[in-house]
């Protein structure tokens, strides 16, 4: 869910230009059920601390909530509105609807949008470094169905790709089986290393019927990637993921509309649907 160059990260996603990487394991297709309930004390009992979490029980003042538009082309106008509490489940519901506002958060000039949507951004930094050498993002989410549907579970930060992004989850509402991974990383702002590290993740289980435990874990010479406890995927050492070790990075979940997530994007298709998150949780280790 990039902030902007999105016409490069586009081409890797897809398999334009696209380089090989060794560096990045072959993904595996994960036997999976519906509804996966995960223990927790499996890493707590293995040296792991629970960091953060929220259930979305009582309220979201652990996040920011993004008020605007977006990057990427985008066609949504993220709001307070679109992100509902229901029985201890975050919804994050996209809507077809006018709205006028702020172009960006950073850019005040308004612009007319068609559809409204949620984002929202943790207030609690995360970072693998000398202290915390591993960290563990996991999270509980029903994907959305219907075509435009760009949902995303990551974290990044300021300035953007300085502190590098890492992408646990983004999906297509019209590829109800996968979702993808990837990472970003550059020394000036606004420019990424165009190194491919995208992979695409095909489950046995339709992700958007039922909720999925989606997992990274973020060390100094890997991100491995987990789905329903079952390891899918590993960025290994190689790459610049030695250089995201000590950077702040701030979780995300949002859920947008169109983009350039979807290349050739028949604007008539778009059908409008729900992102559903049971909880997050981040654990760290030694």
């Amino acid at each position: 869910m990039k902030k902007i160059a999105f016409i490069i990260i586009t081409m890797l996603l897809m398999g334009g230009c696209k380089k090989s990487n060794s560096a990045v394991t072959t993904p595996v297709t994960p036997v999976t059920g519906c509804d996966f309930v995960y223990d927790e004390t499996l890493l707590t009992t293995n040296g792991w601390t629970k960091a953060f979490e929220d259930n979305f029980d009582n309220d979201l003042s652990k996040w920011n909530i993004w008020t605007g538009g977006a990057y990427n082309n985008e066609l949504q106008f993220y709001q307070a509105a679109n992100l509902q509490l229901v029985n201890g489940v975050l919804q994050i519901v996209a809507k077809k609807e006018t709205v006028v506002g702020a172009t960006l958060p950073t850019n005040p000039a308004l612009s007319s949008f068609a559809y409204t949507s949620g984002r929202m951004e943790c207030k609690t930094n995360i970072s693998a470094n000398a202290t915390t050498p591993k960290v563990r993002i996991v999270a509980r989410i029903k994907l959305p169905t219907g075509y435009g549907m760009w949902p995303a579970f990551w974290s990044y930060g300021d300035p953007w790709p300085t502190q590098g992004e890492i992408d646990y989850m983004e999906a297509r509402g019209n590829e109800p089986y996968k979702y993808s991974t990837n990472y970003y990383y550059g020394v000036n702002v606004g420019t990424i290393f165009n190194e491919d590290a995208s992979a695409i993740i095909t489950s046995t289980e339709d992700l958007t019927a039922c909720y999925h435990v989606y997992e990274i874990e973020w060390s100094q010479t890997a991100l491995t990637s987990y789905l329903d406890g079952k390891l899918v995927e590993t960025k290994k050492l190689g790459t610049h993921i030695p250089d995201l070790f000590g950077k702040t990075e701030r979780v995300v979940f949002n859920l947008a509309i169109g983009g350039g997530f979807f290349p050739g994007l028949d604007k008539t298709l778009i059908q409008t649907g729900t992102m559903y998150v049971d909880w997050v949780k981040v654990f760290t280790s030694k």
